[in-house]
């Protein structure tokens, strides 16, 4: 395949032949239901899965965490499956299924042998499309999500990256909690979401996605013929919701800090900047600064503060985006004593790839582990079957990864230094839980302002 493939909505079959040999079909339904295969020779499982472009950033004030908790109950039972019949679907065959609620959609999935693609299908097309939402179970599973807010507030690692996201974003929607809060699931009720749920799952909303041994025009009929069964009406036309498309630029508060105060051993430390949104043409430039700023033990931060100063076990940076936004921030976990210092020589490094760039030898190294990563994830039918799914939803093309490769390629250390250096410039927020308060971190960037 030579460069990125289009995935326009008005074309209702296409057919790419990516690198290695997979070929990927899309076949857009009357009804607006998206599909597509990627067959890759030689295996003998796939994954399935089912995906709405739904997330926490969709939800109203007083359905904060709806969807999520929605994502809980459609394995709870339809009107032909109890909870039970769905977990023995999948544990009698030995195949795995799940679901995750991000910030722009769910997606519930399943990874079974080829031969049992056709229950996979079924089952979490009835998930999708019929559950009940029994009263009963609704109150069972509010305590359940409460149980697992609970452990995630728990583990400090949980809670600087949810404050981080808060400072960074404000106000903005990305910047919410996906789970929503004790308060908000507390006080949500079965009709709002419900109605949440008959609003945004409807054919139009979905797309699915199968990677691995698959026949693509035997999983149309399959698909078509589950939905069906399920109850859904396919011969009424429609086309695809649209994509979301960029917006203004979320922008950060400058100097925005949430801290946690918490008596523990080790601070869990994280300053971000605003990033790229997913459509951006720098995205390559992104995966490499990343790479070589905190994206392994060769990296710039994993050699400052671990190897030559020792002063954090786990030290990295990381990248979040979104189809209107995104997100760069660099993580440590240290002895709260150290913790300004660790903040100063992140920033410092951040700045310093800004300022004075990045050698021909770290962007070689980068490209080979990228290179080398994305191969190693393409052995699993999970990666291809995400890579559908953001395809279709986010992006609107499908990128292989020789194509990755390529764009990588024309990557210069100068792109990088650019984009570091716009980056740093922009305004920086800190979040931090353990023995830390605002003089922890005074003189790093101005004073702090209140978060």
């Amino acid at each position: 395949m030579n460069g990125a493939v289009q995935l326009p909505l008005d074309v209702a079959d296409l057919t790419i032949t990516s690198s290695g040999g997979a070929l990927v079909r899309r076949t857009i339904l009357p009804s607006g239901v998206r599909i597509l295969s990627e067959s890759v020779p030689g295996a003998q499982s796939a994954t399935v899965g089912f995906w709405v472009a739904v997330g926490s950033r969709d939800e109203q004030p007083a359905t904060y965490g709806s969807t999520h908790f929605l994502e809980h109950l459609l394995f709870k039972g339809t009107p032909t499956r109890t909870a039970l019949d769905i977990a023995v679907s999948f544990d009698e065959v030995g195949g795995e299924h799940n679901a995750l609620t991000a910030k722009e959609h769910t997606c519930y999935y399943a990874k079974v042998r080829d031969v049992d693609l056709p229950m996979a299908v079924t089952v979490l097309a009835d998930m999708v499309t019929s559950s009940v939402l029994d009263p009963e179970e609704f109150e069972s599973e509010r305590g359940v999500i409460l149980e697992e807010l609970a452990a995630a507030d728990d583990d400090p690692s949980d809670v600087v990256g949810e404050r981080l996201f808060e400072a960074v974003f404000g106000d903005h929607p990305l910047g919410r909690p996906i789970g929503g809060s004790a308060a908000s699931i507390k006080a949500v009720g079965r009709e709002a979401v419900w109605a949440h749920y008959r609003a945004n799952y409807r054919p139009q909303d979905l797309v699915v996605t199968v990677a691995g041994s698959v026949d693509h025009d035997e999983l149309v009929s399959g698909v078509e013929a589950a939905l069906t069964a399920a109850g859904w009406d396919l011969t009424a036309e429609a086309a695809p919701v649209s994509r979301r498309h960029p917006a203004p630029p979320v922008v950060g508060y400058t100097g925005a800090r949430a801290l946690v105060p918490r008596p523990i051993e080790q601070t869990n430390l994280m300053l971000g900047v605003p990033g790229l949104d997913a459509h951006d043409d720098r995205r390559s430039t992104l995966v490499a600064l990343n790479s070589v700023l905190g994206g392994g033990m060769s990296s710039r931060l994993f050699q400052e503060i671990r190897e030559k100063r020792g002063l954090a076990y786990s030290v990295y940076s990381f990248a979040s985006s979104y189809s209107d936004a995104g997100l760069v921030g660099l993580y440590a976990g240290c002895s709260p004593r150290r913790a300004g210092e660790v903040a100063d020589l992140m920033l410092a490094e951040l700045r310093r790839v800004g300022t004075d760039g990045i050698t021909d030898q770290e962007l070689d190294r980068a490209r080979g582990q990228l290179g080398g990563a994305s191969a190693l994830a393409l052995e699993d039918s999970d990666t291809r079957m995400s890579r559908l799914g953001r395809s279709e939803l986010t992006l609107g093309e499908y990128i292989d990864l020789d194509e990755s490769l390529r764009r990588l390629a024309l990557v210069t250390p100068a792109d990088v230094r650019e984009l570091a250096a716009g980056l740093a410039a922009g305004p920086l927020s800190i979040a931090a839980v353990g023995d830390v308060d605002d003089d922890t971190f005074r003189g790093l960037d101005g004073e702090p302002a209140a978060a």
